[in-house]
């Protein structure tokens, strides 16, 4: 962990990077509670003074934690992760999906008003958060909600009961969920998230909730939930207030450079006398705001990265989350692939294709949880489950290969 495991300064996805991805939060169903071990039920009646200290009512403390049982699988989960080896083309090619693309466009088309005050108000890239939204909860699938998300307060109260690790920053986060729940702006049926805690159309944890959280629909409460003004409006005020968001600057740009070409923080300007170049041979747009070249694999594309890339990617501390999120906001928009190819890269499956790989892993008797054309954990498991059985590599990439071997090729 790069920052300080305080509950102040640790942002929401760092501390699920040490948890888990947020596609493994996607594709997990909820599992039965296990019964309560022994000493939980002390333990609950014990954290009562810290919850009072807090602000917590004895009404709002015991309506919801007075016969809550610990969900005890969240220890399984954060040890036992699906272990996939994914490239960076593949990582970008299973979240740049066609389906995120299809679905994306037509969330846009839906919510165009939204994202139109959304930049207005604060300068946030209609692109960037679309990807956030599609990559965190598929748009607000309610199916997502329905089978993939468990009540939060069972896997918390487990957290803060008996994660040693981190404790303090899950008995906050306890109270925090009290907090949104004595505030009346939900109630403990309806905080469903991953097993972690985080929730909704943006994957809110508690604390992001109540403190970055605000509502934007004028409905009288904040709530990730629903319709998605208040995820997205606040969401934007994440990356402004939490990333330093730059209004009007986009996050950066696919380039050429000249082999050698320098690192640090330059100006686009002095890129470009640099010798560096956008790969679309387009100019740069604001030529005296600042960037930094990143090459992630030697022979693959470069880029020149602004302040917004890292805006994305105080969302979540990795580079290859940062550039997926971006480029699948650019593809929503129209934006083609990185003309640059990574190194051994495939093309991205087209939906049907997706959807081929899924009906034929079923039939072979592999379950992919589904033939939607959305590759999940599931369906991942199933084509690496496929690739042993037939001798493939087994990274669990649903590509090309697996669909020509599946094809009988």
């Amino acid at each position: 962990m790069d920052d300080s495991d305080s509950p102040v300064t640790m942002t929401r996805r760092r501390l699920l990077q040490a948890a888990a991805g947020a596609s493994a939060f996607l594709a997990t169903p909820a599992t039965a509670f296990a019964a309560a071990p022994a000493g939980f039920d002390a333990w609950r009646d014990g954290f009562e003074a810290k919850a009072r200290a807090r602000g917590i009512s004895d009404q709002t403390y015991r309506s919801v934690m007075g016969r809550i049982e610990p969900d005890m699988s969240v220890f399984q989960k954060m040890r036992k992760q699906p272990e996939f080896h994914e490239q960076i083309w593949q990582y970008i090619n299973r979240r740049v999906s066609d389906w995120r693309l299809i679905a994306g466009k037509e969330a846009l088309r839906k919510h165009q008003s939204l994202f139109a005050r959304i930049e207005k108000d604060f300068g946030v890239e209609r692109g960037t958060l679309l990807a956030l939204w599609g990559v965190e909860s598929a748009y607000g699938d309610p199916l997502v909600q329905q089978n993939h998300m468990r009540p939060v307060f069972p896997s918390l109260a487990a957290l803060a009961w008996r994660e040693p690790r981190r404790r303090t920053y899950w008995e906050t986060e306890l109270i925090n969920a009290l907090k949104i729940v004595q505030r009346g702006w939900s109630t403990p049926t309806e905080m469903r998230g991953s097993w972690a805690g985080a929730m909704g159309h943006t994957q809110w944890m508690p604390e992001v909730w109540l403190n970055v959280g605000f509502d934007y629909d004028g409905d009288g409460r904040v709530s990730p939930f629903g319709r998605p003004d208040d995820a997205l409006g606040s969401t934007a005020r994440y990356l402004v207030k939490r990333g330093k968001y730059h209004r009007n600057e986009h996050w950066g740009y696919e380039v050429r450079a000249p082999g050698g070409a320098a690192n640090g923080n330059r100006s686009y300007a002095a890129w470009a006398s640099a010798g560096v170049t956008r790969a679309d041979g387009r100019p740069f747009p604001h030529p005296n705001a600042s960037a930094k070249l990143w090459t992630p694999v030697q022979g693959g594309p470069s880029f020149l990265l602004g302040p917004n890339f890292y805006s994305v990617r105080s969302y979540n501390p990795s580079m290859n989350y940062a550039l997926a999120i971006c480029h699948l906001g650019d593809r929503i928009l129209g934006a083609g692939p990185f003309i640059q190819p990574f190194p051994g890269s495939e093309r991205a499956l087209t939906l049907a294709e997706v959807q081929e790989v899924q009906t034929r892993l079923t039939k072979a008797g592999f379950d992919t949880g589904g033939t939607d054309g959305r590759v999940g954990n599931d369906t991942m498991k199933a084509v690496k489950d496929f690739q042993q059985k037939v001798g493939l590599p087994a990274d669990g990439y649903a590509g090309l290969k697996v669909l020509a071997r599946l094809r009988g090729g």
